[in-house]
């Protein structure tokens, strides 16, 4: 299984993640950040499925740029499933003839523009040879991370989250678990924002990842570029074991072993 971290900006893209976007075996993405953003129309035709975490725009924002470029470029329309509270948002908040043409009511009449799905909590969905299983985690909304599961290698990319606990429930009963995508928002003096807005600091990453079976790579992502220094010294100190720094526009390879990025 192939992860790529896509790149949102122009000037020193491997550190700086403003977006969040994966891309799995180049057909799979998990959040659509800066999904409308990446390379040409034709590459991002090959994405078929688009599992959105959440509705907030940074795992959203270029979907409806996405949506317009791959229009016609394949056989079928893409993907996207999500949350209900999600897919209710992208059809009232976003493709609503307001920020964006209704492709929804447009597409009706045609070509369809995109199919919306929602999924429901630990029912998994299969996705051009993987397994999909969202599992609801805590964020200030409705939010799923995700299992996604090839024959030899299990990943999770754990969505925007506070500290939570059925999803390494479920991680410790994932067969061949390699590694977990996993957030950290802001630096320990900011914990009381992390509490708030239900996210981690480098503390409650390391208090998350000790709930981990060892050997799994914890690759840590969703770094708010203007803490980005500090975080990365402050995890760096903690010591834990298989931890890499996410680099955007880098693909981490996952098999019988750890990840390695290229």
């Amino acid at each position: 299984m192939r992860v790529r971290v896509l790149g949102s900006a122009p000037e020193d893209a491997s550190r700086k993640q403003y977006l969040s976007s994966y891309l799995v075996n180049d057909s799979v993405a998990v959040d659509a950040g800066c999904l409308g953003q990446h390379r040409t129309p034709t590459e991002q035709a090959a994405i078929r499925h688009i599992f959105l975490t959440h509705s907030h725009l940074d795992h959203t924002g270029s979907l409806p740029v996405f949506v317009e470029n791959v229009y016609g470029l394949q056989g079928e329309c893409p993907v996207i499933y999500g949350p209900a509270h999600t897919i209710q948002s992208l059809q009232q908040d976003i493709f609503n003839d307001g920020p964006w043409p209704d492709f929804v009511r447009i597409g009706a009449t045609g070509l369809p523009f995109m199919r919306l799905v929602e999924v429901a909590a630990e029912i998994p969905i299969e996705a051009d040879g993987l397994w999909v299983t969202p599992v609801a985690v805590d964020h200030v909304v409705p939010t799923f991370a995700y299992v996604v599961s090839s024959p030899d290698a299990s990943v999770i990319f754990a969505a925007d989250s506070g500290p939570t606990d059925r999803l390494w429930e479920v991680a410790r009963q994932t067969p061949h678990l390699r590694g977990v995508f996993l957030e950290c928002s802001f630096p320990n003096e900011r914990q009381w924002l992390a509490d708030v807005s239900l996210h981690l600091t480098p503390n409650t990453f390391a208090q998350e990842t000790a709930k981990l079976a060892k050997g799994v790579q914890v690759i840590a992502v969703h770094i708010k570029p203007r803490f980005r220094e500090a975080i990365v010294s402050e995890l760096s100190k903690l010591e834990i074991p298989g931890l890499t720094i996410a680099e955007c526009e880098t693909t981490y390879s996952f098999s019988g072993a750890l990840a390695s990025g290229a």
